[in-house]
């Protein structure tokens, strides 16, 4: 690591662990961040990427009694599917890990007891809701009714996502259970709160602070200016601001560390403060795997130190406010001041990057409806690079967008295909048919040096929109270079010199150098692809790491499987000058060319479904 490398914190959401992902997921949490991240440690950061599935509450419990399972079964089984799936798409967590481990309910009721001590936590009195038929209480985002603010029809128990203004669902109008559409029975119960209205003045300077943000840094994770839909929403529930519950009636969850309540069955912290909390323990989980335990604080602690939480636009609120509070509290730092806890002051978020929701067909995706296609599905007919290179340059960046199987072949074929292979393909094609190895350049024409510098030139420009989330104008720009190559071969025509080998090697020098920048330019989208052009140009070993399942032990818990990997490999974020002489590889396919019939089969798929 460089003198100038950063430590960079990359938290993806926690998916819930009721089934499996489908792209409309993965499009807002996984695959923006594990770009994000490739692209950081390629640059020479030292990356912590940690999630991991979130597995307590309510939705658990009455899933796993639908199917007539314990909630820990539910959880077991589809942490693993989750797992797989982000696999699959070759996420390189650092650790993925799950929120039932004895390491997360440790970590949960430290950060507990430090708001709690620090006077940032409260009981009191309330009305909570519960199911008439199971006598069950009845999770807030599970209660719909009337916004009593805006009218909104669909609003739910925590939150109107029409107005965004913070709700009870005692406050609805018509509130109805989504579990079974039964009137939700009101009764008093005693539960922990966290005073948010504490936090007013130090979060609005926190999210004021992020209205602006120089250039400085931005292409290496330097600070820069939040996504305007982020920064908004958050700002405008500064001016609510109220205490919220941390604790539920139910038996599933994390105790509450307090002598009277641990060791009540009834009583458990909400599912959503102890997810939050999971991207420390996660973190605090992979420094002791790493054999130094103290290892997490480079990233939580060092003032230097960055962190950049991925996630869709409905969790904004807990990322951009409650969690920030969560840390500022247990750190000491509300309007009731406080000390740290235990643990020490603890950094909040530098950056929270929300996506926009994912549509397909012109309609939501809906896993109860079939309107959705999941992860293995996907993979199971298309490559992993079609999908990923889809979501960095059609995705939910900035606004809602519609994936469409007619726009994924177009882009399959027309760039992925017809663009990006074309040029790698008959770039080795020919320099390995008529040199065998990498042919050395001669005399430079000015055509060869615009173009060698075109190349050079777009890894400052990739690498500034990389470092600040921006994936479309980053992947759009690596795609420019590829065009230009693919016009320069073209208008060279290296075929057409048989009278000059000479300048057939400077021509097919300078193309095999293009591909192996653009090589470089593409991995953090593309890294299986990537792998095998590095390969084709006489690579060796890994150039992009993957991540591994792996099933690790924990004192005085069971066993339990996790995503880690080792992602320290020769990818760099430069040029590097290609050697010639260097035997080239037979080229192979990098994408797959897909029929239009696909269309057609796929949206029979999805009518049938529904």
């Amino acid at each position: 690591m460089s003198s100038s490398s950063r430590h960079i914190l990359t938290a993806p959401a926690w998916p819930y662990a009721n089934g499996p992902r489908h792209i409309g997921h993965v499009s807002g949490f996984a695959l923006p961040a594990d770009m994000f991240s490739r692209y950081q440690r390629m640059a020479g950061n030292k990356v912590l990427m940690v999630s991991g599935t979130d597995e307590h509450g309510t939705p658990i419990q009455v899933q796993a009694d639908k199917e007539g399972v314990t909630a820990r079964e539910l959880a077991d089984r589809y942490s693993s599917v989750i797992a797989e799936d982000l696999y699959g798409l070759g996420m390189s967590y650092d650790l993925f890990t799950r929120t039932t481990t004895l390491n997360h309910y440790a970590v949960v009721q430290e950060i507990f007891k430090g708001l709690y001590d620090n006077g940032y936590i409260f009981p009191t009195k309330t009305m909570g809701a519960i199911s008439p038929s199971t006598g069950r209480t009845l999770p807030d985002r599970y209660i719909e009714g009337t916004c009593p603010i805006c009218g909104y029809d669909g609003a739910r128990g925590d939150q109107c996502d029409n107005c965004g203004n913070q709700l009870d669902p005692i406050d609805l109008i018509n509130p109805v259970s989504r579990i079974n559409g039964e009137t939700p029975k009101f009764v008093e119960t005693e539960h922990f709160m966290l005073d948010l209205p504490a936090f007013t003045e130090v979060l609005g300077r926190y999210l004021r602070s992020k209205q602006g943000g120089g250039a400085a840094g931005r292409g290496q994770g330097g600070e820069a200016q939040w996504r305007p839909n982020v920064l908004k929403f958050a700002l405008n529930l500064l001016d609510d601001m109220q205490p919220r519950a941390i604790s539920r009636d139910l038996d599933w969850g994390v105790p509450i560390p307090l002598d009277g309540w641990r060791d009540n069955p009834a009583k458990k912290l909400y599912v959503w403060f102890d997810a939050v909390v999971g991207y420390f323990s996660a973190s605090v989980e992979w420094a002791r795997r790493s054999g130094d335990p103290e290892a997490w604080r480079a990233w939580w602690q060092d003032p230097e130190a960055l962190s950049y939480y991925f996630m869709g636009k409905d969790n904004i609120v807990f990322h951009a406010e409650i969690w920030p509070a969560m840390l500022l509290g247990y750190s000491g730092q509300g309007d009731k001041g406080g000390t740290p806890g235990s643990l020490g002051a603890l950094n909040v978020p530098t950056e929270v990057v929300s996506s926009e929701f994912l549509t397909m067909e012109g309609r939501k995706f809906s896993s109860s409806r079939q309107v959705v296609i999941y992860v293995k599905d996907f993979l199971e007919r298309y490559d992993v690079d079609a999908l990923r290179y889809y979501v960095a340059v059609a995705g939910p960046e900035n606004q809602d967008t519609d994936f469409t199987w007619s726009e994924f072949v177009r882009r399959n074929n027309d760039e992925l295909v017809a663009a990006w292979g074309n040029l790698v393909n008959r770039s080795v094609t020919m320099a390995a048919k008529n040199f065998g190895a990498i042919p050395e350049a001669g005399d430079l024409t000015d055509a060869d040096r615009a173009l060698l510098e075109r190349s050079r030139a777009a890894f400052g420009a990739v690498g500034a929109e990389l470092g600040r989330s921006r994936f479309k104008n980053s992947i759009t720009e690596a795609l420019d270079v590829v065009r230009d190559a693919n016009k320069y071969l073209s208008d060279q025509a290296p075929w057409k010199l048989k009278d000059d080998p000479e300048r057939v090697k400077s021509i097919l020098h300078t193309a095999l150098q293009v591909v192996d920048d653009a090589k470089t330019l593409l991995t953090p989208f593309l890294p299986n692809s990537s792998q095998k052009v590095y390969e084709m140009l006489g690579g060796q070993g890994v150039w992009s790491g993957m991540p591994r399942l792996e099933t690790v032990s924990e004192e005085g818990g069971p066993d339990y499987r996790v995503l880690t990997g080792d992602y320290a490999t020769e990818a760099r974020w430069e040029s590097v000058p290609i050697k010639p002489g260097v035997p080239l590889a037979k080229p192979v396919p990098l994408f797959k060319k897909l029929e239009t019939s696909v269309v057609d089969e796929e949206l029979a798929r999805l009518e049938k479904k529904a």
